[in-house]
């Protein structure tokens, strides 16, 4: 058993003592953004369900099919799994277009204006680990698959704790593979020059926490907000740890 007295000295904010960069989804891990996008996917999927007879989308279907995907890729696999035949379109198809793209730039419409419309809810266990870790002189970037993370960090003043950001508009631009692929998390370490082995992966979606295993990282914190059997299947894709708030580090 760990030496209480000791303790302070063999781990850094719940991390093991080598760790140096912290990697942080931001999707439900620092924000309340996953509700918004939860909103905002149903509201885009919704009347394409309706015109093939199909039930509404579901929350059940946001965990398993989009939440921490890059976009078009929760697109294509929520569409699919519906057996919905709508054609791939192109990248610059609008909203109203009844296409893969077209269903991608109307989710994207929708959650920009509810972001900017009605704010965005932070953590505040988060918040605090945030200072705490600039505190402590970890380094710490944001990886999360939305192309609106600068709006949501500028409008929630997190912005003022990162230091770098890998987003969906860096996955598209350098053709990165989304979660559970690890390429994102890997492009993070790289930003700042870190070896993933001294590197912690911060994420709520079982897709993340996947990628931060298959990534070889340090450490791996799974996030749960939701309820047991989610906490579980965290640790079955590779949490070293399952915490329900960033606070419970401290």
């Amino acid at each position: 058993m760990t030496d209480p007295s000791t303790a302070s000295t063999e781990r850094r904010l719940g991390l093991p003592p080598h760790i140096r960069l912290c990697l942080f989804d931001l999707d439900g891990v620092l924000t309340d953004t996953a509700s918004v996008h939860r909103a905002a996917w149903g509201a885009a999927f919704d009347p394409v369900l309706k015109a093939h007879g199909q039930p509404e989308f579901t929350d059940q279907d946001y965990d398993e099919y989009v939440d921490g995907k890059p976009r078009l890729d929760g697109v294509r696999d929520f569409i699919n799994s519906r057996h919905i035949d709508l054609p791939e379109g192109k990248d610059d198809d609008g909203p109203d277009a009844d296409t893969m793209h077209g269903i991608a730039a109307r989710k994207n419409d929708d959650v920009l204006a509810r972001i900017h419309r009605d704010g965005v809810k932070v953590f505040e266990g988060s918040r605090r680990y945030l200072e705490a870790a600039r505190q402590n002189g970890l380094r710490r970037v944001v990886v999360s698959s939305s192309a609106n993370t600068v709006d949501v960090l500028k409008v929630t003043g997190l912005d003022v704790f990162i230091e770098g950001e890998i987003d969906g508009n860096t996955i598209i631009a350098r053709h990165l593979h989304g979660k559970p692929a690890p390429d994102s998390f890997l492009a993070g370490a790289e930003l700042l020059g870190i070896d993933p082995a001294d590197a912690v992966v911060f994420e709520d979606a079982t897709a993340g926490v996947e990628a931060g295993h298959r990534g070889a990282f340090g450490y791996v914190v799974g996030v749960n907000r939701q309820d047991q059997a989610h906490g579980e299947d965290l640790a079955k894709h590779g949490a070293s740890v399952v915490v329900t708030d960033l606070g419970e580090l401290l």
